[in-house]
């Protein structure tokens, strides 16, 4: 009979042996920011996570720096859109003016800058639209200026979400001929048609106005066109890729990171948090141990990044042991 048990007998001795850990400098925290001024807007749907005027996210930057977390994922809010998403790419648009605040004050944390338009957009899809068609090629222009005015703002990483062919090579090709070779691109590459990003479009005020997104985000059901869609964001020249959602994607996770061997990041999304909180808050789940168990499953599966609303709160536990 082997004796299993001999390994788990103590904390220490599970502590010593342990395959897989979290550790809060691997960890991503996205954050709202909204025009305006002393704005902290709590997100019904999603507690405990706030859109901040840039005048308040002073508050909210400390406890990411005390907490050891190794940056932040930016989402912008602007005052006005249109059907060009022309403040995605202004150099004083809100996300841009946000960057440079982050960076004047908290050098140390890394900002990603998420580029999409969707956020910028009166109707609210993540490309220039005609009629109900969301062009591709005519997009990319637009996200590279975007990519190009957040990395002149200071952003660390350019990471984009809009799932439209092509964009890391235009990205990366307007990067570098405005002098940022050494800026790196995160891409979302297998980015998924969920159901779990509910929560996120009510905090960034982006839901499509018609339609829905299945044109340019993936099919929930294929894995295999998961693989190619890294592969060729890789041989485009992404430094990092990401799968999003997580936990329903673990699988994906799991086979990119034996196929690939770039860092690989998560986005635990707003969805996954939100059913955390509404089941903690009825009492029905220890919330510490499940967002624990939930993180650990994400590192287990592959990623070496994690980008979660819990950061926070994980690192504050993961201080307390």
């Amino acid at each position: 009979m082997r004796r299993f048990r001999r390994l788990r007998s103590s904390e220490a001795m599970r502590r010593m042996v342990r395959e897989t850990r979290v550790a809060a400098e691997e960890m991503i925290y996205p954050i709202f920011i909204i025009e305006g001024e002393n704005i902290k807007n709590p997100i019904p749907s999603m507690p405990g996570v706030y859109q901040y005027s840039i005048d308040r996210m002073d508050e909210m930057l400390e406890e990411v720096k005390e907490a050891g977390i190794a940056g932040v994922l930016i989402f912008g809010i602007p005052g006005e859109k249109d059907e060009v998403g022309s403040q995605a790419y202004a150099s004083d648009g809100i996300t841009q003016r946000a960057i440079r605040h982050i960076k004047e004050r908290y050098p140390e944390l890394l900002v990603i800058a998420d580029v999409c338009l969707c956020e910028y957009t009166s109707h609210g899809h993540c490309g220039l639209v005609d009629g109900c068609h969301i062009l591709n090629d005519e997009t990319l222009p637009l996200l590279a200026k975007m990519s190009v005015t957040l990395a002149q703002a200071g952003a660390d990483i350019i990471a984009p979400s809009d799932m439209m062919d092509g964009r890391v090579a235009a990205i990366r090709q307007a990067l570098d001929e405005n002098g940022f070779i050494h800026i790196p691109i995160m891409a979302y590459s297998a980015k998924f048609a969920s159901g779990y990003y509910g929560p996120f479009r009510d905090a960034a005020h982006s839901a499509p106005q018609f339609g829905d997104r299945r044109s340019y985000q993936m099919d929930v059901c294929n894995k295999r066109e998961a693989m190619r869609e890294i592969a060729d964001d890789i041989e485009e020249g992404a430094d990092m890729y990401i799968v999003k959602p997580a936990l329903a994607y673990l699988d994906v996770v799991e086979a990119a990171a034996q196929r690939f061997d770039l860092p690989l990041a998560v986005y635990n999304v707003s969805g996954e948090y939100a059913m955390v909180k509404a089941a903690a808050q009825m009492g029905w789940i220890d919330e510490k141990r499940i967002v624990m168990e939930n993180l650990i499953a994400m590192k287990r599966a592959g990623a070496k990044i994690l980008i979660t609303y819990h950061a926070l709160d994980a690192a504050k536990w993961l201080k307390e042991g």
